[in-house]
């Protein structure tokens, strides 16, 4: 069998093959928060196409942590039932489901129509990659954000997810946490990397006492910012170590602050050859040669060679894919009878486009073809 077909373990949760489906924002949440038939219909597509681990993707546990009206909430209890239906989706046909928790910290533009500002670690007046008004969070709204990540996890359990997946990455709260860029702080949560990785690991332990110790507990982590000035290479690849010793059971290895449009961020664009494919690759090797936990590479896969050889040389123990399993969500299943077909994906981001417009998640370049 196909190394990329073989069965692996991430703590007690066996995934059938080293296939995940890294997290993407549909836009197709109900704008109570609710999952939608959409939603449901999207997971159940994955899991036939043969994915071994689908992320479900963004889901705020805190009011103050919303960036679009379109997207599923784990806020509270009410949201528990609908999640349900996803889970049930994907386990109907073969797959293992986690959910992406998240707080958008600053990118959280939307909680300002509800008389509100962003929130983040520091205010930077001399971002040149960020433009928008957002103030600092205080310790007592850190501690409440943390404790919701606590409850939502617990949330997740009961609705039946395999495992939660914390967003640590892409510019978002965690990411302007531990960027010193982003993260300028005097108190106990900021200045060296153990202070800016506090929040972090405040976190994981407030899940795992609402989740239990059996529960696997994964991180999107962004080792390196996309400009220079902010998170550097080697301290990025250190703070996966400490998240590891932490206890997080997966990590899956991607960018953080975002700089230029789009080489300075994780959906980089023209992946037209194979030497600009896995573009993450020497960070997952790094992370996996300096943790015991499975590691997650994702960067623009595209071609089954490239993502077998990184399997099998062990410079990771999974590949995740965003961008080509929405134009082809049976991909898994095509590259099982004939590993040879290349994705049709051609990165234009025109997907990424129309949701930042207010559209549905699809394949604009093959929509009509």
């Amino acid at each position: 069998m196909n190394v990329l077909f073989q069965p692996a373990p991430i703590k007690n949760l066996q995934i059938k093959n080293r296939f995940v489906r890294s997290a993407t924002y549909d836009g197709c949440a109900k704008l109570t928060g609710h999952v939608s038939e959409r939603q449901i219909a999207l997971i159940t597509a994955l899991a036939e196409g043969g994915i071994g681990l689908i992320i479900h993707a963004i889901t705020y546990v805190h009011p103050s942590g919303q960036i679009s009206p379109y997207m599923n909430s784990l806020a509270s209890d009410e949201f528990i039932s609908g999640m349900k239906k996803l889970t049930e989706a994907a386990h109907k046909h073969g797959a293992k489901i986690a959910i992406q928790l998240f707080h958008g910290g600053r990118e959280a533009r939307y909680v300002k129509t509800k008389r509100q500002l962003p929130l983040a670690p520091s205010v930077i007046a001399d971002d040149p990659y960020y433009k928008g008004n957002y103030r600092e969070i205080a310790k007592t709204e850190i501690e409440s954000v943390i404790e919701a990540f606590g409850k939502a996890a617990g949330r997740a359990r009961q609705a039946g997810f395999d495992a939660v997946q914390i967003h640590g990455a892409h510019g978002y709260l965690f990411s302007q946490f531990l960027s010193p860029f982003t993260n300028r702080r005097c108190d106990d949560w900021g200045g060296n990397l153990e202070n800016r990785l506090r929040f972090h690991r405040e976190i994981y332990k407030t899940m795992r006492r609402h989740v239990g110790d059996d529960y696997p507990l994964l991180i999107k982590l962004g080792v390196e910012d996309g400009f220079a000035g902010g998170l550097e290479h080697q301290e990025g690849i250190q703070a996966a170590k400490m998240l590891a010793d932490t206890g997080f059971d997966a990590i899956e290895i991607s960018s953080g602050v975002r700089g230029q449009k789009y080489s300075g961020t994780e959906y980089r664009t023209k992946i037209n050859k194979l030497s600009k494919e896995a573009y993450f690759r020497s960070w997952s090797r790094e992370v996996k040669s300096q943790v015991d936990i499975p590691v997650m590479a994702v960067g623009g896969f595209r071609t089954f060679v490239i993502m077998e050889e990184i399997v099998q040389n062990k410079e990771a123990d999974f590949v995740a894919l965003c961008r080509p399993l929405i134009s082809e969500p049976a991909l898994i299943c095509q590259w099982e009878k004939t590993p040879d077909k290349k994705a049709r994906c051609i990165s234009c981001n025109k997907c990424l486009e129309a949701v930042h417009k207010g559209k549905y998640l699809h394949c604009v370049a093959f929509r009509n073809r």
